[in-house]
Formats: structure tokens, C-alpha cells, sequence
């Protein structure tokens, strides 16, 4: 009723606009781009870029031509994407609608459509004819200025270790796999607390690997990031070292890992609060192995039948009886011995 509105919800964020070449050839390369884009972007501290809060938003266009065709064909733009995935998934159906008309003979409109969720299909939002529907516009509260390139080189120089190089000293210097390497620099949290974790004595494979299984897993089933953990580099390496020399084996890790996660604290004190630590004394075992032994005449004969699968039964059952504590290498050596007395 004669009053306008001026949206201010985003008044004093800044925006950096990247647009790139039209120069991708797929869905998988407009995503691939999109990843690392945001790494570099998370590295250097810029943004957190993350997409389902807003952070980080994508336009993507689109257009096909005939083989062989050096001018572009008409684009659709798919708008506001918030998600890499809908950006290839949006790309894909948008790649297959545009060449089915264009099959039939008809032709590809200027315009513009949204991802629909729920069917992973493109919808009209509304037709552009030509650049003035763009509504384009000079600034007007922003002065000229130029960039030097003294001032250029002046922020290199001050850029932190970038994605791709973490990722070829992964693999020169630590030995680690390529893949490795490409997981643990999809995200500076992930890649910094590798490098901590290094930093406090562990192995870098045992490391990667635990990072890549453990603790994505967790992360990824209670959808949290790392920083909302208990877990820290410290502890990690702790509990690595504790794996290494002995003190628990990789099964009784598993438990000390998900206390660590959730309630933090030193993984030497957890696995002797908890009574942990690993059995490798064989005074300890021996009893335990020869009841088991006792109570398995069945398996003792088909071990000297030449049924290897008795060992692993018997080595099964003493695990069972320790409550998974026992040393597997100690067990195993102990058993053989205790077999060939029967």
C-alpha cells in the first residue's frame, strides 16, 4: 500500500563472484572444478565454503552443440545450486533434457530453471531473451582502482601450503599413497589434523588409515565435523603408539578410539581405567589356551587331519575368552606349541 521494501539480510557480507570459462565438458568436471575450487578457498582461510549454510552457492550453465561445432549452443543456467552434487546431478538431466529436444528437432531456450530435490529433475523459473533481461549495471559506490603487481606478489608470498602441494608432499615424502593423499586434503580441518597428529609421533599410513576409516566413519554416521569431537591429534597419536608397542591390538583400538572421540581424554589412561591392555604374557595365556584346547577335542583332531581352518576356530575361541584382549601374534605362536603336544 505505497510502501517499498529493501531486503538488508545480507548487508555487510562481503561476496567474491568467480566465473569461470565455458570450458567443462561434463557434470564430473564442473564437480571436480567445484571441489577443488573449495578447497583452495578453505585453505586460505577465505571462507568455511560450506554450501548447505550459504557459504558457498554455485550457478552452473549449460548448452550442447554438434560435434564438430565451434559455437556454443543456447545455455540454460540451472540457478542457486547448494550442493555439489545437485550441480551434477542438475548438469546431468539438464545435459540429457537439452538433447532430447534438440534431437526432435526443436530448439533450446535462453533461460532459467532450478534443481527439484525431490525428483532430480530441472524446472522453468523463467525465460531470458537476451542480456538486458541480465539487468546489468555498473556500481556506483565503488571506485576504480588497479592492483600492482608488487601487491600480488606480496600476497603469494603470505598464501599457506596450497591443496596440491600437501598432496605431492603426502606422497613424495610420507610414502603414501595417492589416494591417501587426495583424501586428506579434501579439507584443511582433515589435513591439519593429520599434520598434528604427525607432529606428535605417529605413523603417517596408521594415521591416514585411521583418519580415512574410523574416524570418517564416525563422522559421517553422527554428521558432525571434527572440531565437534573430543578427538585430538594428541590422543590419536597416543592411541597409535599404545597399537604399536603392544599395549592393545587394532580390535581393542576400536573401543579405545570411540571413548576418545566421545569424551576425549589420554588413551594410555583410558586403556587402564578401562583394563585394556593387551594379554601378551604367556603365563597368563597358557591356562586360558589350554581350556580351550580341553574343551575342543573336535578341532585338535581336524588340525592334525590337516583342516587349517581348526586353528582359526581355536584362535576365535581363546579371543573370545579374553574378551578380544589377548595378543593374536602371541595366541597364535602359544597355540601351535600347545597343538603339537596333543
Amino acid at each position: 500500500h505505497g510502501y517499498s521494501y529493501v531486503d538488508l539480510n545480507r548487508q555487510g557480507t562481503p561476496l567474491i563472484e568467480i566465473v569461470s570459462e565455458a570450458d567443462m565438458r561434463s557434470p564430473e568436471e564442473a564437480y571436480a572444478y567445484l571441489e577443488a575450487l573449495r578447497s583452495i578457498i578453505q585453505f586460505t582461510e577465505v571462507s568455511d565454503v560450506k554450501m548447505e549454510e550459504g557459504s558457498m552457492r554455485c550457478d552452473a550453465n549449460i548448452s550442447l552443440r554438434p560435434y564438430g561445432q565451434e559455437e556454443f549452443g543456447t545455455k540454460a543456467e540451472l540457478k542457486n545450486l547448494n550442493s555439489m552434487n545437485f550441480v551434477k546431478k542438475g548438469l546431468a538431466y539438464e545435459e540429457k533434457r537439452q538433447a532430447k529436444v534438440l534431437l526432435s528437432g526443436g530448439e533450446i531456450q535462453q533461460e532459467t530453471r532450478r534443481f527439484d530435490e525431490a525428483t532430480s529433475t530441472t524446472l522453468l523459473m523463467r525465460v531470458k531473451e537476451g542480456s538486458s533481461d541480465y539487468r546489468y549495471f555498473p556500481e556506483p559506490d565503488v571506485p576504480r582502482f588497479s592492483i600492482d603487481d608488487e601487491w600480488i606478489e606480496k600476497v603469494r608470498a603470505s598464501l599457506p601450503e596450497m591443496p596440491a602441494s600437501r598432496r605431492a608432499r603426502y606422497i613424495s615424502e610420507l610414502g603414501l599413497p595417492e589416494y591417501d593423499a587426495m583424501v586428506l586434503t579434501l579439507t584443511k580441518e582433515m589435513s591439519d589434523f593429520f599434520e598434528a597428529t604427525l607432529a606428535n609421533g605417529a605413523d603417517a599410513k596408521q594415521a591416514s588409515n585411521w583418519l580415512m576409516g574410523e574416524v570418517s566413519a564416525y563422522l559421517n554416521s553422527e554428521k558432525v565435523e571434527l572440531a565437534d569431537t573430543k578427538l585430538t591429534p594428541e590422543n590419536l597419536a597416543g592411541m597409535i603408539t599404545l597399537i604399536n608397542d603392544g599395549t592393545i591390538s587394532s580390535k581393542i583400538a576400536k573401543k579405545v578410539f570411540k571413548e576418545l572421540i566421545e569424551n576425549g581424554g589420554d588413551a594410555k589412561e583410558v586403556v587402564e581405567a578401562k583394563g585394556l591392555v593387551q594379554l601378551s604374557d604367556p603365563a597368563q595365556l597358557l591356562p586360558m589356551i589350554n581350556e580351550v584346547l580341553d574343551n575342543n577335542q573336535q578341532s585338535i583332531d581336524d588340525f592334525k587331519n590337516g583342516k587349517d581352518r581348526a586353528v582359526g576356530f581355536l584362535v576365535g575361541q581363546i579371543m573370545k575368552a579374553t574378551r578380544g584382549q589377548a595378543n593374536p601374534g602371541v595366541v597364535n605362536k602359544l597355540l601351535q606349541e600347545e597343538l603339537s603336544k596333543r
